[in-house]
């Protein structure tokens, strides 16, 4: 299971750090705010 996503210097991205919890986690946010260069 993913715990932890850590993201550094990709496109929009210069750092990102996002803890999962257990179970289903949603991503979500307005349109152009990034949440595809995360998946």
């Amino acid at each position: 299971m993913l715990l932890r996503l850590e993201i550094r210097n990709i496109a929009l991205i210069d750092e990102v750090d996002i803890e999962l919890g257990e179970g289903f986690n949603v991503l979500t946010g307005e349109t152009g705010a990034g949440k595809s260069i995360i998946i």
